[in-house]
């Protein structure tokens, strides 16, 4: 298949772990996780480079009774972990339709992924490998926002696409509230400023601080992933 035009070279796609859970309360459902490789598969035939950091609360948060009273670093790690249950999933999602894929890790498990090392990342992306990263930053008390936003500009990332279930910011939850106004643009400091939770303030002041733009927008719309990298207006954009 040929290439079509592409808006980026390289990005950074932001997945939250609750979208591949879809309908179900916990975990992974096959259907969510193949749509999404299909979405990126679309997205990595423009050309673009695509990495992708991922997250885990679509099993973290069914452990989080279990995590009560728990020193924090261990609960986070426990997240950190279900991390790489969704990246095996989804490299195993998009190498079966045909997209060679990575997963790279922050804490080292030799058996399952390659140890992130950002000279390594860059390489795989540039042989045309999609690149999964995941066990966040490998630290405690950091989100993989921040790992997403850290992970793009240390491998020299274009934009960060974070995907949602909704379909931009919003000044308030659009689900609780017919009221909520959506946001075409922002900038950083209005996120700051307003206590927007799309993103957390850390993963913002280092976008801020590096000059790295970010769209928030809906992976649910099929072919949302390619109209973004494709410079479509979709969703909000941050800058």
């Amino acid at each position: 298949m040929g290439r079509t035009k592409r808006k980026w070279k390289r990005i950074v796609l932001k997945l939250s772990g609750e979208v591949l859970k879809g309908e179900l309360g916990y975990g992974i459902d096959p259907r969510v996780n193949n749509s999404l490789a299909a979405q990126i598969k679309q997205g990595y035939q423009t050309g673009t480079q695509i990495s992708i950091v991922i997250g885990g609360g679509n099993i973290y948060r069914g452990l989080e009774s279990a995590t009560e009273g728990m020193d924090r670093s261990t609960a986070d790690y426990m997240g950190m972990l279900a991390t790489m249950l969704n990246g095996l999933a989804l490299q195993e999602a998009l190498e079966r339709i045909g997209v060679d894929t990575r997963v790279l890790t922050a804490i080292e498990m030799h058996e399952l992924a390659e140890p992130y090392i950002r000279r390594r990342a860059i390489r795989h992306l540039e042989k045309g490998r999609v690149v999964i990263f995941v066990c966040g930053t490998g630290n405690p008390y950091f989100t993989t926002d921040t790992a997403a936003a850290l992970r793009a500009v240390e491998i020299g990332a274009d934009m960060i696409l974070k995907a949602t279930k909704v379909d931009g910011v919003y000044s308030k939850d659009p689900v609780k509230y017919k009221t909520a106004k959506k946001y075409d643009k922002l900038d950083f400091m209005d996120v700051l400023k307003n206590k927007l939770k799309v993103i957390d303030a850390t993963a913002v002041s280092l976008c801020m601080d590096n000059n790295l733009p970010l769209i928030v927008f809906s992976i649910k719309k099929e072919g949302n992933l390619k109209r973004a990298i494709e410079g479509k207006k979709i969703g909000t954009s941050i800058s």
